[in-house]
């Protein structure tokens, strides 16, 4: 393969859909299957927008790195020898090698395998042999990618000129977040799972438990659906008032005792959307586990007591995070091409937590592994579905789905400004030899 400018020029049925979509519906099958919004999504979506990419237990020490793919554009995040974290183009500034092939590694400095060029964890090229007394080497360092750390959580940005937005997002959600003390975690299992579909219907079957009580025996055997933008219906009343109860006063409880609980919903207000929210959790109420109980027994931060419920925290446009006493479930979406998505999920637990001792791992993992791949198999029939003439957009429920409405707004009000804006009209893109 090579790689080539191309001038993405969206058609007038692609604009049309984007201005005349349906409000309260899915999305016009092209959104799913279309390879010309898969190529406007990578570079008005994932191109422009903060993406969460890693954790900080990626990079624990000066000089681990980790890879990233968005789009065709590959991404290292390193750990710099002052601790910081530092992201840049994988690509050598001689004749474009790959820098780091691997996902995950560790270096003293970034050395192209091609011809050696050598770059320190800062980005400055610090070594290229033959290249004459008139060559400086201060103008060919890495190119920068910006890079913001939110309570250990790692989130990157393509364009030149980010959302400003990330603040808000910060100043609110890290107080919610470092209790739990993600810094010092280690992760215990990363899963890599492609799912043969469309990334918004990855992200939109997260964004609704609808089909949680039917499909997810494992993650409802602890976790109430009723917590995830489920309204008051006929039929449901008296369940929906009695978890609302249970919610509020244990979000009290928390609150009293220093845990920031209550909701917090920004999911289609910011260029940098989000919501979170602390919520009960049935059975022994510790854990996101088989029988409501902490997977491991060393506590994460400063923890005491192990019923803290759930801690939920979704961003915008590719992300999930379950936080609780005892571990820290984190998921990345990051699409492939128009029918195929990674989803990549992290166990996390104390960096001083033992395997086989403080927790078992097919224990820690059970939960996830069995709504992951329930997930894939749900996701896999919508987009077959959505390759049917017979697919419509079909109307979401008010009572279940508000959620994933708002993941659709957003998703078309970016597309949109991007559109009108006008900006960053060319993308590359992958031509046969």
């Amino acid at each position: 393969m090579q790689y080539m400018e191309k001038q993405l020029k969206v058609s007038k049925e692609i604009q049309s859909l984007i201005a005349e979509r349906l409000p309260g519906h899915s999305l016009d099958a092209p959104f799913y299957l279309s390879p010309e919004i898969f190529e406007l999504d990578i570079r008005e979506i994932f191109s422009k927008h903060w993406i969460h990419v890693a954790v900080e237990p990626d990079i624990p020490e000066p000089g681990d790195y980790v890879t990233v793919e968005v789009g065709l554009n590959s991404i290292v995040v390193v750990r710099d020898d002052d601790m910081s974290v530092r992201a840049y183009h994988n690509v050598c500034r001689h004749r474009g090698a790959r820098l780091c092939s691997e996902h995950k590694g560790s270096v003293g400095n970034l050395v192209c395998p091609y011809h050696q060029w050598t770059y320190n964890l800062t980005g400055e090229l610090i070594h290229a042999d033959h290249m004459g007394e008139k060559f400086d080497r201060s103008k060919h360092g890495l190119k920068p990618v910006h890079v913001e750390n939110l309570a250990g959580l790692i989130f990157i940005c393509l364009a030149e000129q980010p959302p400003r937005d990330f603040a808000v997002m910060r100043d609110a959600m890290a107080p919610y977040l470092l209790p739990h003390g993600l810094q010092d975690c280690k992760i215990a299992k990363q899963v890599d799972l492609i799912e043969e579909g469309n990334w918004k219907l990855t992200m939109e079957n997260n964004r609704e438990c609808y089909h949680c009580a039917t499909n997810h025996p494992e993650l409802t055997a602890s976790l109430f659906e009723f917590g995830f933008g489920y309204q008051s219906a006929p039929g449901n009343a008296e369940q929906i008032a009695e978890f609302d109860r249970l919610a509020a006063q244990r979000c009290a409880e928390w609150e009293r005792g220093g845990l920031p609980s209550a909701e917090i919903e920004r999911l289609d207000e910011l260029v940098t959307g989000f919501r979170t929210q602390r919520l009960p959790l049935d059975r022994a109420g510790e854990s996101q586990t088989l029988d409501g109980k902490v997977a491991s027994g060393k506590l994460l931060g400063q923890f005491e007591r192990a019923d803290l419920g759930g801690l939920s925290f979704w961003t915008q446009p590719n992300s999930w995070h379950h936080f609780m006493s005892d571990h820290i479930v984190s998921f990345s979406v990051l699409p492939l091409s128009a029918e195929r998505t990674l989803v990549r999920t992290k166990w996390l637990v104390h960096k001083d937590a033992r395997e086989g001792i403080d927790y078992q791992l097919d224990n820690l993992t059970a939960v996830w592994n069995a709504t992951n791949d329930q997930d894939k198999r749900l996701v896999e029939l919508s987009q077959q579905g959505a390759r049917s003439t017979a697919y419509q957009p079909g109307p979401y429920s008010p009572f279940t789905e508000g959620l994933v409405e708002k993941f659709c707004t957003w998703y078309i009000g970016r597309l949109s400004a991007g559109l009108k804006s006008g900006s960053a009209t060319t993308i590359a893109i992958a031509v046969e030899n």
